[in-house]
C-alpha cells in the first residue's frame, strides 16, 4: 500500500474569506506580524502499490480538486 497526501489550496487570485477571518482573529488575540493567512486542506489516500502519480492526478482533476479555483500538490510515500 502507498500513502498519498494531496495538498489543496485556493489559487492566489481567489479571495480566502476563512483566511481573512483567521487573520483577524489572530490580530484580535494580540498576535502581530501575520501578513496574510490562506486556509487549505489535506486529502489522505491509501492506494494500491501500482497506483501511479498520474492516476492520482487524474483523481484530482476529475473529483478531488476544483481546478478552477484551487491548486494542488501530490506527495506519494510508502505506508510504514
Amino acid at each position: 500500500m502507498k500513502k498519498v497526501n494531496v495538498y489543496v489550496t485556493l489559487r492566489e487570485s481567489v479571495l480566502d474569506p476563512q483566511g481573512v477571518a483567521v487573520k483577524g482573529g489572530l490580530e484580535h488575540l494580540g498576535f502581530t506580524g501575520v501578513e496574510s493567512v490562506r486556509i487549505g486542506k489535506v486529502i489522505e489516500l491509501q492506494v494500491a502499490d501500482e497506483t501511479t502519480e498520474a492516476i492520482v492526478r487524474d483523481m484530482c482533476e476529475k473529483l478531488l480538486v476544483n481546478t478552477v479555483i484551487e491548486n494542488y500538490r501530490i506527495e506519494m510515500g510508502v505506508l510504514a
